[in-house]
């Protein structure tokens, strides 16, 4: 994939200060926390125009991380036509919250994104989400589980994105997932592998072998249940790889495949430098 590789070697120098994005937008206040979302458009983008879009979600646990962990993922998204965006929401180290209100800020987030498509300039019927980790997880959550919304938000814009793409998710919650102690209360709310259905957007997931925190068996019976569910699902393991190896050895595989996955469905034109 020649366009890959070329930009993925353009901006191997840039990584070091990192991409900027275009712009921030808050798109939620809690209290005195506000929290935004970093904007990547593409040249030339107008609030005209009716762009794909795509809201990424970092990994920490539930506990820290940072929006930046995704910008080599939204400025090479932008550069294909995509609005690409990384959201903050608020974490245990920064805020003091539980993985109860990631989700519910990940739902905001697709929510206002969704709501706000004059103004951002995209198409709200191809709108995807993505995520790292509990990055992952949030994503995810957006994409299967119900009810854990904000109070006072309006529900009658769905937070449901049109496709998931998620990096060594947090996706079983269950009693022998990853944080089950931290969402013990709560977890059969919460765990996206137990709220799978029909209505899952098609996901495409890329997890290591030797992934210490997400077994390899987790990732093959999330598949197996989403083709249960007739729903459209994609499993890339990669061999010997550990957890969050996608910003590193692997960036250019997994953005290749991510890539060919958005095309699949529309999101993307297709890439004629292949």
């Amino acid at each position: 994939m020649k366009f890959i590789l070329s930009f993925t070697l353009a901006c191997s120098m840039s990584f070091a200060a990192g991409p900027i994005p275009d712009e921030q937008k808050t798109y939620k206040k809690v209290g005195n926390v506000e929290l935004q979302l970093h904007i990547f458009n593409p040249e030339g983008h107008k609030v005209s125009d009716q762009k794909p879009v795509i809201v990424f979600f970092f990994g920490g646990g539930w506990s820290g991380g940072t929006p930046s962990q995704f910008y080599p993922q939204c400025a090479y998204l932008a550069k294909r036509g995509m609005v690409a965006i990384s959201a903050e929401y608020r974490v245990k180290s920064r805020n003091g919250t539980s993985p109860l209100e990631c989700v519910k800020d990940g739902n905001s987030a697709v929510r206002w994104v969704r709501s706000h498509a004059a103004e951002l300039g995209i198409d709200p019927g191809k709108l995807a989400a993505g995520g790292g980790s509990a990055g992952g997880h949030v994503a995810a959550a957006t994409g299967t589980t119900k009810g854990i919304f904000e109070k006072g938000e309006d529900v009658s814009v769905s937070s449901k994105p049109d496709a998931l793409v998620l990096f060594n998710p947090v996706y079983d919650n269950g009693p022998k997932g990853y944080g089950h102690s931290r969402v013990k209360e709560y977890w059969k709310q919460i765990s996206p592998m137990h709220n799978l259905d029909k209505e899952t957007p098609p996901t495409i997931v890329f997890l290591g072998t030797k992934d210490e925190l997400i077994p390899v068996a987790t990732g093959e019976k999330y598949r197996f249940l989403m083709k249960e569910a007739g729903v459209r699902s994609e499993l890339f393991l990669y061999k010997d790889q550990s957890h969050g190896f996608f910003n590193t050895a692997k960036y250019d595989e997994t953005v290749k495949e991510m890539d060919r996955f958005l095309v699949s469905l529309g999101f993307l034109a297709e890439n004629l430098e292949d």
